[in-house]
């Protein structure tokens, strides 16, 4: 007999994770345990009798052969007519030929391996030993098949001695059955398991509803949210604004990767398999309170929390954001930015124009909590008051001044002065110069109001009447005659 390797030398010669070879190392393994007789010793064979001296079997030959000794390897209700695989191992002293019950089998009938491989049926093994690459699994009929370490289902390879002796269910992905006695077998245990997971998945993603309140595990943080995971595999996404009724910056402001928290499913879709989650859901919705206790026309308190080009955002109150736009912010000047007017963190008082419950959204004034200075012109500059004001711009036909509280009136290049007759303001007049003035004209409607500098200039006869008291004789120059009148020039004009 040829010396034997020990399985453990086995292991080293095996070509680490090649499938296609495996079958020629166990066919390399198994010939060096092979009868000294060769390969033709390995016979078919036919039981004639069984006695208790032994088995004789028509082995095809001259002479028959006879198992004697130990014979519980023989299978079970061996009689005349079975067919058995026989190994010679000598001959006896009458002339038989001895033949082994070590190796003994029944003939192997692999159409169910043949079958589970054409269907990629799972089937069941167990794992006998560790070897270089995979694991050696045994399956029915006793053949032996490699598993590749790649997919055994394994993150780490130092877990692969735990399956010894562990059923396990795998796929045929080779096989190969030239040689019955020796068939090269691979299995597959990763692809079964991946299997069974998007099944599990399947399963899961079924029992979820819409509304339903479950918990999760917050996978990862992005910019626009956190995907939360429900079940293994089964990820929901929970959107930034869906975290709190207060505005939330950025997701990590709120939440930690890791961290088990309750969310509401807010929408499924199952062909797409996306899941939307909720969190601020769970919580008691500061509008619904909110707006039932406001109305149009309220005066509110509230912290300009975010600039907008259009506008400034106040909270009025926790979760609740009011928008004052831009054309709500003064009653006397076009405001082409919020900064204009207002700061974050400023505190304002504003008047509740409009509530829109569906859309959640509140429009506030922020002039219309001032007051309205030209509700009150007709009043304070009734036409005839006399008003001194700075010069706030120039135009071509007149000049804009200030008469405080946002109010401007204006005085028409024709109104300035007495004294000559001028084409432009800019004349006589610059900006920020202090000047008086007559109302002459207000109109609320069209919120202007018509100012003259040149009605308070002494006129001519203003000036000859201060020059001269009542009671003085005068010299004059007749001009015209009326009947029983006539005009006399006392001076000029």
């Amino acid at each position: 007999m040829n010396s034997l390797e020990s399985p453990q030398n086995m292991e080293q010669s095996v070509p680490p994770a090649e499938e296609s070879s495996f079958g020629d190392v166990l066919r390399q393994f198994e010939a060096q345990h092979k009868s000294v007789d060769g390969p033709e010793a390995a016979l078919a064979g036919t039981v004639l009798s069984v006695s208790a001296d032994g088995v004789v079997v028509d082995v095809g030959r001259k002479m028959e052969g006879v198992l004697r000794g130990d014979l519980t390897a023989l299978p079970p209700g061996v009689s005349p007519g079975t067919a058995l695989r026989v190994h010679i191992t000598g001959r006896t002293d009458d002339g038989y030929y001895s033949l082994s019950t070590i190796h003994v089998e029944k003939v192997r009938d692999l159409s169910g391996l043949q079958s589970a491989f054409e269907s990629k049926a799972p089937i069941s093994g167990t794992v006998v030993e560790q070897v270089k690459g995979g694991l050696r699994v045994e399956l029915a009929e006793g053949v032996t098949a490699f598993l590749p370490a790649s997919r055994s289902g394994v993150r780490e390879m130092s877990d692969l001695a735990k399956f010894v002796g562990q059923p396990i269910e795998c796929r045929i992905t080779k096989l190969d059955i030239s040689n019955p006695e020796r068939p090269d077998v691979v299995v597959d245990r990763r692809g079964i398991l991946e299997e069974q997971a998007s099944a599990a998945k399947l399963q899961a993603f079924d029992l979820l509803q819409s509304d339903s309140v479950v918990e999760g595990r917050v996978r990862s943080l992005t910019e626009f949210g956190a995907f939360v995971e429900l079940f293994p595999g089964i990820d929901g996404l929970l959107h930034v604004t869906e975290m709190s009724w207060q505005r939330v910056e950025k997701p990590s402001d709120l939440l930690t990767i890791g961290q088990q928290l309750q969310v509401k499913i807010l929408k499924i879709n199952r062909e797409s398999r996306k899941i939307s989650l909720g969190l601020k859901q769970l919580t008691p919705d500061p509008w619904t309170e909110t707006l039932e206790n406001l109305k149009q026309g309220d005066r509110v308190r509230g912290k300009v929390v975010r600039l907008a080009e259009f506008g400034a955002f106040v909270e009025i109150a926790p979760g609740v954001d009011g928008l004052i736009h831009l054309s709500e912010m003064s009653w006397t000047k076009r405001v082409r930015k919020p900064g204009d007017v207002l700061q974050v963190d400023d505190v304002v008082e504003a008047v509740v124009l409009d509530i829109k419950m569906n859309e959640r959204r509140i429009s506030l004034g922020l002039k219309q909590a001032l007051g309205n200075p030209w509700d009150s012109v007709e009043t304070r500059f009734a036409p005839g008051t006399v008003v001194e004001a700075a010069v706030t711009s120039l135009a071509q036909f007149g000049a804009f001044v200030d008469l405080g509280d946002g109010v401007e009136g204006m005085i028409h290049v024709a109104d300035i002065t007495r004294e000559k007759r001028i084409q432009h303001p800019k004349e006589l007049l610059k900006d920020g110069q202090k000047v008086k003035a007559v109302v002459l004209e207000v109109d609320r409607d069209k919120r202007r109001i018509r100012l003259s500098m040149k009605q308070l200039e002494p006129t001519s006869a203003d000036v000859f009447l201060s020059e001269h008291p009542v009671g003085e004789t005068l010299m004059g120059r007749v001009v015209e005659l009326h009947g029983n009148s006539a005009k006399i020039e006392l001076a000029e004009g």
